[in-house]
């Protein structure tokens, strides 16, 4: 049961509200330097041709997959899904570890960071490029990042965790 009163968010608020704000802050101060610095199109090997920055619009998903030009209402859709998907989560989590409201802040974060790009610009601006020569994984970003982190590490405490906190209340 949890120590905070009922409509109160408390220091679990407070942890996922804080770490949503740095992945957002860090997604957009890193597109913004992007924006500033490299053309469009433009690479800057980082680590040989195996890490690049390379300024690219993303009018698709993450990862540069899925494109859909134009058509940013399904995105938003998305996003107002995985928003409600993190306060049902936020909700359900409460009164356990910490560390779950962090995993949900840095999906939020990322989903909040892509979601200002296509709200201001219509496309999400990607510039991390991991490969060799044109065998390379798609471009991405911090949101990108954030939204896979979160995810993984939550599907990760939903399977082996969860079901173990279940069995143990059987």
């Amino acid at each position: 049961m949890s120590s905070e009163a009922p409509g109160r968010g408390g220091p679990e608020l407070l942890a996922l509200g804080l770490t949503a704000l740095v992945i957002l802050v860090a997604d957009q101060v890193t597109k913004a330097l992007i924006v500033a610095n490299l053309a469009l199109g433009e690479r800057v090997e980082v680590v040989g041709e195996m890490a690049i920055l390379w300024h690219v619009q993303n009018s698709g998903a993450s990862f540069s997959l899925f494109r859909f030009d134009g058509n940013v209402i399904l995105f938003y859709a998305v996003t107002v899904v995985a928003l409600g998907m993190v306060w049902y989560f936020h909700r359900s989590f409460r009164g356990r570890s910490p560390w779950l409201q962090v995993v949900l802040g840095i999906f939020l974060g990322g989903s909040l960071g892509n979601l200002i790009d296509r709200v201001r610009f219509g496309y999400v601006t990607d510039f991390i490029s991991i490969g060799f020569g044109d065998t390379r994984f798609p471009t991405w970003n911090v949101a990108d990042a954030g939204i896979t982190t979160g995810i993984t590490l939550l599907v990760i405490y939903l399977l082996f965790f969860e079901s173990r906190r279940a069995e143990a209340r059987a």
